[in-house]
């Protein structure tokens, strides 16, 4: 913001306006985050909600697919780069060029189709990267989840944790727990520190 002019009114009031004020205004739609096809449009063109106007109450609000996060009801979420700032969903997603959820060029690198391959383990992709950046084991909306070998290890982990004891272990659910917390901290070797876990 600029420099603040004061002007006083014959009555003693005194009335401030910013010389330069920012105003933002938002070209994304905040009900289901798709972002204006042109500069001149004023309604989302797939929900045909006004552009700036707060969703529906009914509607079933968009995540960031870089880190799962829901929107708000309000079409926003807190800013990575100015805490306090409200952003809607596509100004979130290039927020994560400079705070990353994790090391996701890495990641890619064991991708293999829609599967991850590290070692002599493999999972659906989605599933483990969801893990690495949620902690939650989940296929996402409206997918099923494939259980196999890591899922469970993933679920392990998420409820008893890397050191817990659990009754009937096997030698193989073991390893499986041991590669998954092993790709947990490289992954993690990628993020931002404001959003590693503490």
């Amino acid at each position: 913001m600029g420099h603040a002019d004061r002007t006083r009114y014959g009555d003693g009031r005194t009335h401030t306006r910013c010389a330069t004020l920012r105003v933002v205004i938002t070209t994304t739609c905040l009900q289901c985050g798709t972002p204006a096809a042109r500069e001149d449009a004023t309604f989302c063109r797939r929900c045909g909600l006004p552009y700036g106007d707060a969703p529906r109450a009914n509607a079933e609000l968009p995540s960031c697919p870089v880190c799962y996060l829901t929107v708000d009801d309000d079409g926003r979420t807190d800013s990575l780069d100015l805490p306090g700032l409200r952003v809607d969903l596509r100004r979130h997603m290039t927020e994560h060029d400079r705070h990353p959820v994790g090391d996701d060029e890495w990641l890619e690198t064991l991708r293999e189709g829609d599967r991850i391959r590290w070692g002599r383990w493999t999972a659906p992709f989605e599933t483990v990267r969801r893990y690495l950046v949620t902690g939650q084991v989940d296929a996402g909306r409206n997918r099923k989840l494939a259980h196999d070998l890591i899922v469970t290890a993933m679920t392990q982990l998420r409820r008893w944790g890397a050191d817990g004891v659990i009754l009937g272990d096997q030698p193989e659910w073991q390893a499986a727990r041991a590669a998954v917390s092993q790709l947990m901290e490289r992954y993690a070797q990628g993020a931002s520190p404001r959003l590693r876990p503490r």
